[in-house]
């Protein structure tokens, strides 16, 4: 009963540090219905599949609380080839912004940093899609 109620209280936790601090990376987009978002520790990595239509444009926004140091996130297509890396972009921007010709789904790998300390911090990640008309 009480992990029950933590794990809600952490959720929470974590909604409100998207609506506070990630939401407006959105900009000029529409966020979908989703809400994508994880409690992660240093080390950890999580994946997610998300589904994009044919001829729109979108933004991809990885988020998350600077307690987890620079998280970085890769998406690949159907058949495993990396589309896009944050390594290999400018480290301060956590968005993407592309057009897809075919509906299809894209899977977004998300790593935290692992950290050598005694004290492992948790944080919120939050991936958000939005897209235009």
């Amino acid at each position: 009963m009480a992990f029950g109620l933590f794990a809600t209280a952490s959720q929470a936790q974590c909604r409100a540090f998207t609506k506070k601090n990630c939401l407006s990376q959105l900009e000029g987009y529409i966020q979908n219905d989703n809400y994508n978002s994880a409690i992660l520790i240093p080390g950890d990595e999580a994946e997610l599949m998300l589904t994009f239509l044919a001829g729109q444009d979108y933004r991809l926004v990885v988020c998350s609380h600077p307690v987890l140091g620079d998280v970085q996130y890769e998406i690949y297509d159907a058949r495993g080839k990396s589309l896009f890396n944050s390594k290999k972009n400018e480290p301060d921007v956590h968005h993407v912004d592309f057009k897809v010709e075919t509906t299809q789904q894209l899977q977004v790998k998300v790593n935290v940093p692992d950290v050598d300390a005694a004290i492992m911090h948790e944080g919120c990640v939050t991936v958000l899609m939005g897209s235009k008309s």
